[in-house]
Order: C-alpha cells, then structure tokens, then sequence
C-alpha cells in the first residue's frame, strides 16, 4: 500500500487522515473502462461510496455516469459538471422537493422504488410539465452471500418493488401519462465475491425483462446495479478488482437484445485506493491480559467496523521492530463498540506510531461523523503530496 512506501512524509502530518492513492483510481478506472468497452456496457460510480471533490473529478475524467441515493448526491454531481444524462437515482425515501430537482434537471431515470412513488413522480412531473423517464427497481429476491447488514435484493428487504406488484398495477402504470418506464433496475448488495450470485440475477432478469415486454413495456436498457467486492483480507494481493470475470459472467448470462446495460459501481473503483492514517496514542493491559492500542481514530472517522462487524486489514507502518504481538485497536470515541479489529497480529506497537487500517476508501469519509464533536478528517492526495 502507498502509506508503507511515504512513511516519513506522513509522519509530519497531523492525524487523522485519509490517505488517497489517486495512481491506484486511475489504474482502477481504466481497467473498468477498458472491460466495460468489451462489451458495450455503461457505468455508473455509486457517489455514495466516497464524494470527495477530487475524487469525483478524477473520476469524470474517465467518462463514468453517477448513481445517486439521495438529492442532495444528484445536486452534487449536476454541479460538479456530470453530464444529467449519465445520472441515475434510486432510493426508497425520495421527497418531493429532491424528486422534483431531479425532474427539472432531466437526468437520465428516476429509479422508482414504490407503485405510490410512481404516482408522486408522474403528478410533480405534470406541475413541471415535463414528462420524465423512470426505471422501475425490482426486487428481485436473491441471497446475495453477504453480509446481511449490506443486502438489498431478498424479498423482505425496504428496496426495489416485488415483481408481483408490478404485475398487480400494470394496467395503473399504463395510466400515468407524465412519465414513461424506460429503464429496469436491479440491485441484489454490496460486497459480493461469489461472482455465480451475479448468474443467478441474469437469470431473473432475463425472464423479468421478457414478461415486463410482453405487458407492453418499452425497456431500453437494464440496469443490474454493482456490488462487486474487493479484498479487505489481503488488499495488496489484489489492488483492483476482476471486472473482466463480472461482465464477461452477465455477457454470458444475461439476454436483452440489444438493450444498453448499466452497471453502479462504487466500493470496487474507491475502496483500495484510500488508507486510513492514525497515529497510536496508548498503549495499556486490560486486567484479563488483553493488549489495548488505543489511537487517535474512531468510528468516527471509519464506522464499519461498529456498524457492520466489518474487518480492515491493519498494519504498524512506523515501526522497525521484527517482533509481533497480538493487540486490540480502539479508538477514542466514548463506545465500547469503538473498536477497529481484536487479536490484531502487528509489529511491536508503541505511543507515537503511525497505523494505517486499509481498504477505507470506500464508506470511510462519507459515512464519518461529529460524534463527540471530532473533527471531520483530512484528506491527503497521492498526487498533490
């Protein structure tokens, strides 16, 4: 990682920080480029993931549209200077006032989460006067094989509509004249490494795509979300992720015509790219005997580890020492969940080293917090050091 090879530039740095290998993005992008076009495919970078300025632009020199959670997301890339044509929106909880930025900007779909959202986007696109182009989110009840806390197709889930609704309100659909149903969106979670869960959405989507066409549905393109995974275990073995495994997988499975194919990617463009730097400022024994190294970060900065039990591979990048010992790596925040990995193997640990916990480069940032009135972290650039 790029934190081991600059370790005496970071050192005079105030942490926490987060360090971005903008090298690694750009490698990154161009390998989703260079696959995607193999095949036609179009992609979207799911802003969600990190929207760091930088980021963001380096990422629209690459040409990738955005998928966007909330209003807020779809102002930020309209006013970045993404192309509204390239924007998708999904989300379940969408407000009227969002809905309706979204409908003014022309973007390239609404993606419809509900049968009653349909109706609130049709009646603000009639007092916009516009009519607005709108992909239909199916659920598509799947076992995404992973973590539970970050699936989003099984039938119980709060996203996408069952497919038996659509059937329901088909002749309700028809009825709303102010917005037409262009596109299908699918989108079964997050973290995925068993790539033959990508198969059986194809599958589904196939049949999907051949009944909603039979009902009279003009779909010009399908939009099978991301959720690629990267590997948190040992990131070095595998910077960038296999984008040419996943869409040569769909290019297999999936049988649209010539439909265009979309794909939402976030966490597999960013998450290796970006280090979170901490400097230890503690080190005590619990009365069990348990090693504590308590650093200068938390779950403010980096919540997944609290929020989702997540594991980010961690290393003492500052220390020379050939011995290791096991220690557990908290951080500051008043939680006792506060706790970034347990029975942690690192270099013989002491106040004043630097960490650096990898793979943040993805839902680090911009899911970070003022818990305990912390401050938002730094960023640092690769490529303005």
């Amino acid at each position: 990682m790029l934190s081991r090879q600059i370790v005496s530039e970071l050192t005079r740095l105030e942490t926490p920080f987060y360090l971005y290998d903008t090298d690694l993005l750009r490698r990154t992008l161009e390998s989703v480029v260079y696959e995607s076009e193999k095949y036609g495919y179009k992609v979207h970078y799911a802003i969600k993931a990190n929207y760091d300025d930088h980021i963001l632009g380096i990422i629209r020199e690459y040409g990738l549209g955005i998928d966007c959670a909330s209003g807020n997301e779809v102002r930020k890339a309209v006013e970045l200077g993404f192309d509204p044509k390239s924007i998708v929106y999904a989300g379940v909880g969408k407000r009227d006032n969002e809905i309706e930025y979204a409908v003014k900007q022309n973007i390239l779909a609404i993606n419809c989460e509900s049968i009653e959202e349909l109706h609130l986007i049709d009646a603000i696109s009639k007092k916009c006067g516009r009519k607005t182009d709108v992909a239909l989110r199916i659920n598509p009840d799947i076992d995404p094989k992973t973590n539970h806390c970050i699936d989003t197709g099984q039938a119980d889930s709060k996203f996408g509509i069952s497919y038996e609704e659509v059937l329901q309100h088909v002749d309700d659909i028809r009825s709303l004249e102010n917005i037409d149903i262009i596109g299908l969106h699918l989108h079964i979670g997050s973290q995925i490494r068993e790539l033959h869960v990508f198969e059986n959405m194809c599958d589904k989507v196939n049949v999907i795509v051949e009944n909603l066409t039979s009902l009279g549905f003009a779909i010009d393109f399908v939009d099978v979300g991301g959720g690629l995974g990267i590997n948190y275990d040992l990131p070095e073995n595998e910077p960038i992720p296999n984008f040419a495994s996943l869409f040569a997988i769909v290019r297999q499975h999936l049988n649209v015509g010539s439909r265009d194919v979309h794909f939402e990617f976030g966490r597999s463009i960013v998450g290796q790219c970006g280090e979170l730097i901490t400097r230890v400022l503690f080190n005590k024994t619990t009365a069990t005997g348990r090693k504590l190294v308590i650093v200068d970060a938390s779950m403010t900065e980096l919540i997944r580890p609290a929020l989702y039990g997540s594991y980010h591979n961690i290393e003492n990048i500052s220390s020379q020492d050939s011995a290791t010992e096991k220690y557990t790596v908290v951080g500051t925040a008043c939680e006792s969940t506060d706790v970034f990995d347990e029975n942690v193997g690192l270099r013989r640990t002491k106040r004043g080293d630097l960490l650096t916990i990898k793979s943040a480069g993805a839902y680090g940032m911009s899911m970070a917090s003022r818990y305990n009135l912390h401050d938002i972290p730094s960023a640092v650039y690769s490529d303005k050091l």
